[in-house]
C-alpha cells in the first residue's frame, strides 16, 4: 500500500513538471503572436505578459500584493481566498450530494418518479450557469424569515449545489439498481422491507458507482463556486480574485496567474477530501464504476 501510494505521488509530481515542460517548451519556440489561422488563434501568444515564465510566477506569490504599505504577501492572500472559496464550495458540494441521494432514493423508489424527474434532472444540467447565478442571488434577496438575512455567499453555495447534485443523482440510482436479482429475491423471501434492503443491499452495492460521482461532484462544486463568485460579485474568493488581478495583467503578468494556482490547489484538497471518504468506505470497494 506505501508502495502504491508513494508511486501515485512520484506520477503526480512527474505530472507537474511536465506540464512545466510543455508550457516552456513552447513559450521557447511558440511565435510570439501565437499559432494564427486564417482570423482563429490556435496557440496562445508566447510574449512574456501573455506567458510568463514559471519561475517568475512562483517568485511573485512571495512579493507583496501591492507596493501599498503593510500589503500582505501574494501567497498568503491566495490562501487566505482559496479557504473562503473552499468553504462555499464544500457547502455546496454537501447540499449536493444530499439533494442528488434524495433525488436517487425517489427515483429508485417509484418508478414513476424516476420517468417524471430524471429528464428534468438531465436538462436542469443545460442551462448556463451564468446565467442562473443572478436570478439565485435576487431570489435570495427575497426571503425574509424573522431576523434571517440573505448573504450573497449563500447564493454561490446553492449554484455550486446546482453543479454537484446532478453527478451524484445520476450514479447513486444506477448504484441502487445495481444489485441482482437473485439478490433482491433472496431479500424478499426473508420478508425484508424496503428499508432493510436499501440500507442492507442497495447503498453497498451502490458504492463504487457512487465515490466516482463524488469526486465529480466536487470538481464541479468548485468550478461553480469560482464562476458563481465571479458572476455574483462575491469579494473575498478565489473567482472575483482572478477577475480583480485580470485588470493589471499588462503591468504584473506573473500575478494574474497567482489565484489560478488557488483554484487549482482548492481542487487538489476537494479531491483528498473525497479519498478519506472513500478510505472509510474501503470494504464497499471491490471495484469503482463510473457513469
Amino acid at each position: 500500500m506505501r508502495r502504491s501510494r508513494l508511486s501515485g505521488v512520484l506520477w503526480g509530481i512527474l505530472g507537474v513538471l511536465a506540464a512545466v515542460a510543455v508550457w516552456e517548451g513552447y513559450k521557447a519556440i511558440g511565435p510570439a503572436e501565437g499559432v494564427v489561422v486564417g482570423d482563429i488563434v490556435i496557440l496562445p501568444r508566447t510574449t512574456d505578459i501573455a506567458m510568463p515564465h514559471t519561475w517568475d510566477v512562483l517568485a511573485r506569490l512571495f512579493e507583496p500584493v501591492t507596493r501599498a504599505a503593510g500589503a500582505d504577501v501574494l501567497w498568503w492572500a491566495v490562501l487566505q481566498a482559496a479557504a473562503f472559496s473552499l468553504g462555499i464550495a464544500a457547502l455546496g458540494w454537501l447540499l449536493g450530494v444530499i439533494s442528488g441521494l434524495a433525488l436517487a432514493l425517489l427515483m429508485q423508489r417509484w418508478v414513476t418518479a424516476e420517468s417524471a424527474v430524471l429528464p428534468w434532472v438531465v436538462l436542469s444540467q443545460t442551462v448556463p450557469l451564468i446565467a442562473i447565478a443572478p436570478l439565485v442571488r435576487r431570489w435570495g434577496s427575497e426571503i425574509e424569515i424573522g431576523s434571517f438575512q440573505w448573504e450573497n455567499w449563500m447564493s454561490v453555495a446553492v449554484i455550486a449545489s446546482y453543479l454537484a447534485f446532478f453527478p451524484v443523482a445520476v450514479s447513486a440510482l444506477r448504484g441502487l439498481k445495481s444489485p441482482p436479482a437473485a439478490d433482491i429475491d433472496l431479500f424478499r423471501a426473508y420478508a425484508a422491507g424496503w428499508w432493510t434492503t436499501l440500507l442492507r443491499l442497495r447503498l453497498p452495492s451502490s458504492v463504487p458507482y457512487l465515490l466516482p460521482a463524488l469526486r465529480l461532484a466536487a470538481a464541479n462544486a468548485v468550478v461553480g463556486t469560482v464562476v458563481a463568485e465571479v458572476s455574483i460579485g462575491l469579494g473575498g474568493g478565489i473567482g472575483r480574485m482572478i477577475i480583480e488581478f485580470a485588470a493589471t495583467a499588462s503591468g504584473d503578468p506573473a500575478k494574474t496567474y497567482a489565484p489560478i494556482l488557488g483554484a487549482v490547489l482548492i481542487g487538489l484538497v476537494s479531491a483528498g477530501l473525497v479519498a478519506l471518504i472513500g478510505m472509510g468506505l474501503k470494504r464497499f470497494r471491490r471495484a469503482e464504476v463510473t457513469a
